[in-house]
């Protein structure tokens, strides 16, 4: 390989951290055509990790590095949400991540590559959720996550994303602790979220529980802008209508303050 070959390669090496993912069509937008692609396979500087993306030969590549791939290469809006996001952010510190699969959220027309997907590695250790109920972008924030910048919900975001999920894939009670815990909230930025949140089971979860735990945040709301759509809602089977929201909860969080 030519001393100006080995100088590229040595710059294209560098401009991302270890266990990260190169994408074949970030690398031929940075002026490493398919053909020399095909080159650094063949001299080993690579290896396919599946159709459109590799690693470093010999590297040990994490999904924490292939989502910064999709974030940072493919400019996807994929993003980790949910108990995934709020126990980075150590809001939920009961729960223990490592026995979970990572809960990624993503917009309606947007799909993860097929070698995303299908890598051996975390194959089965993630659960991606397409939804719009938000809008894209809004609430999510970069952290330093295992060394990757990458792009996650804030803790508000993240609680409203488990309550789409609720009760089904979501714990309500759990919800409601995990709420519990969010006393230092910005008034403006959970007025910006509900008005701007599509789900209306949503956004009257979020102001059953908040108004439960009664943070002082909670009295700066302004419920005549946010659209709670019209009628009851069953939230769950066999529990107890609260007539302020129009909905439906479990027994033993409308029973009890504390919801335990």
């Amino acid at each position: 390989m030519s001393t100006e070959n080995l100088s590229k390669i040595n710059l294209l090496l560098q401009s991302q951290p270890q266990g990260v993912v190169f994408t074949s069509s970030w690398m031929a937008e940075n002026g490493y055509s398919f053909e020399l692609q095909r080159q650094y396979r063949k001299s080993n500087w690579f290896e396919s990790i599946g159709t459109g993306a590799m690693v470093r030969t010999g590297d040990q590549v994490t999904i924490e590095g292939a989502l910064l791939a999709l974030q940072r290469q493919l400019e996807l809006n994929v993003h980790i949400g949910g108990k995934s996001a709020l126990g980075i952010h150590g809001k939920a510190h009961y729960l223990h991540l490592h026995q979970q699969k990572m809960i990624l959220f993503g917009p309606l027309r947007e799909t993860l590559p097929k070698w995303f997907v299908n890598y051996e590695g975390w194959k089965g250790k993630f659960t991606f959720i397409q939804t719009d109920f938000l809008p894209t972008g809004l609430g999510v924030v970069d952290f330093n996550y295992n060394g990757y910048m990458i792009r996650i919900s804030s803790p508000l975001r993240s609680i409203m994303e488990c309550l789409y999920l609720a009760p089904k894939e979501q714990s309500l009670i759990e919800c409601y602790e995990i709420l519990e815990g969010l006393n230092n909230l910005r008034p403006q930025h959970v007025q910006e979220l509900l008005e701007r949140c599509s789900s209306v089971k949503v956004k009257r979860l979020f102001l059953y529980m908040a108004d439960k735990v009664n943070h002082n945040w909670f009295k700066y709301l302004q419920y005549d802008k946010v659209d709670l759509g019209k009628g009851k809602r069953s939230i769950v089977p066999n529990g107890i209508y609260n007539a302020k929201y129009q909905i439906t909860v479990p027994k033993e969080l409308e029973r009890n303050e504390k919801g335990i």
